[in-house]
């Protein structure tokens, strides 16, 4: 199972602490960088993790997780996997507020990632579960993620030892 994250500018030290915590439950985090939203991810593949690093965020700031290629989210040369994904799930929401010198792709759809940090779950099985609005809140993500791991372990009629479900960043 895992949660992709697209595209991933602004990472935080949550999505690190979440990848380390259900790690061990086969979680894995998969985040895929992208310039077409405001043009915030301008680097080339050397220099997207030293400004992670040095800049945005910064503090020293390193991913604990895969990171892919810069590449397309949306538009005539997004990348399969995210055809794929926006297929499976219902939009986020059906505008993109003001597009204009933000969003960088044509044509704008309603199923399209609306901006960075949407995200989607993925099942072991590779059939897409969840979407999240950009704006979600990565506690909120990880209730889900729970809730979605419960449900997957008594399905199955095991007990796994999972986390509870109390905010573990404050």
């Amino acid at each position: 199972m895992y949660l992709d994250i697209c595209p991933f500018s602004f990472l935080s030290a949550e999505l690190n602490a979440l990848h380390e915590e259900l790690r061990p439950y086969g979680f894995v985090i998969l985040g895929f960088p992208s310039h077409q939203f405001g043009l915030q991810e301008p680097g080339d593949k050397n220099e997207i993790l030293p400004t992670l690093k040095y800049v945005r965020p910064g503090g020293g700031f390193v991913p604990n997780f895969q990171l892919f290629q810069k590449g397309y989210i949306n538009g005539q040369h997004e990348q399969k996997v995210y055809t794929f994904l926006k297929n499976s799930c219902p939009p986020v929401g059906d505008s993109f507020g003001n597009p204009t010198n933000r969003l960088f792709w044509e044509p704008l759809r309603v199923n399209d990632v609306k901006w960075n940090f949407e995200k989607f779950l993925v099942g072991p099985d590779g059939k897409p579960v969840k979407r999240w609005y950009p704006r979600v809140n990565v506690s909120a993500v990880r209730k889900d993620i729970l809730e979605y791991l419960r449900s997957q372990a008594s399905q199955r009629r095991q007990r796994p030892q999972l986390p509870v479900l109390e905010p573990w960043i404050k």
